[in-house]
């Protein structure tokens, strides 16, 4: 695992007949990355994401990107939420909330987060039927979904204004990170579970 060794980390393989996902995060890291994936502009979001986030990530992802896109950009959503969720355990300490508003030259987009344990995806603002970089730009809807039901999160994403698609998704991705780096920190105030409910 690159970074510092905390003891908040996971790792998570999934394989299928489309596509092969490796996942490792560290949630108290220093936003170290190695990211390999077969989309190259997936890459470079899941470089900023670590950055932003703070989160010590390790990524290998290959896929059928010769039939779609589809299969391995939902594919890493999926585990990379799946390795937050495990990594999180008991939730003991954190936030559990988070939210952040970024700017990016003309786009701006702001980001809502709850660690709830209940998946709930809203996502408001962004162009469908354009491709960016020969991708789909829709297919980034469909990655942070499969994050969130996988990471069991709500997750708000409104983009308010923009016109420049890179802008749209490199700003969602920081604002993600952004929202969750604030709602995984240890609050030293938080005793026990974030909740009423004694759970999350």
């Amino acid at each position: 695992m690159i970074g510092r060794v905390g003891m908040r980390e996971a790792e998570l393989f999934r394989k299928t007949g489309e596509t092969e996902v490796k996942v490792k995060v560290n949630l108290d890291g220093s936003g170290l990355y190695r990211v390999e994936t077969d989309i190259p502009f997936l890459t470079h979001m899941l470089e900023l994401f670590s950055r932003h986030s703070l989160i010590d990530l390790e990524v290998v992802a290959t896929g059928d990107t010769e039939v779609d896109h589809h299969h391995l950009i939902e594919d890493v959503g999926i585990v990379l939420g799946e390795a937050i969720e495990k990594a999180l355990g008991d939730k003991r300490g954190i936030n559990r909330y988070g939210f952040f508003t970024l700017p990016m030259d003309e786009t701006l987009v702001s980001v809502a987060l709850d660690l709830s344990g209940r998946p709930y995806f809203v996502y408001n603002g962004f162009p469908q039927f354009k491709t960016l970089m020969g991708i789909e730009f829709d297919l980034f809807r469909e990655f942070w979904k499969s994050f969130s039901y996988s990471l069991k999160c709500n997750l708000h994403i409104n983009c308010h204004y923009g016109l420049n698609l890179h802008h749209m998704a490199e700003g969602t991705f920081k604002a993600v990170a952004r929202a969750l780096r604030i709602a995984v920190s240890i609050d030293e105030r938080v005793r026990g579970v974030p909740s009423t409910k004694g759970k999350l």
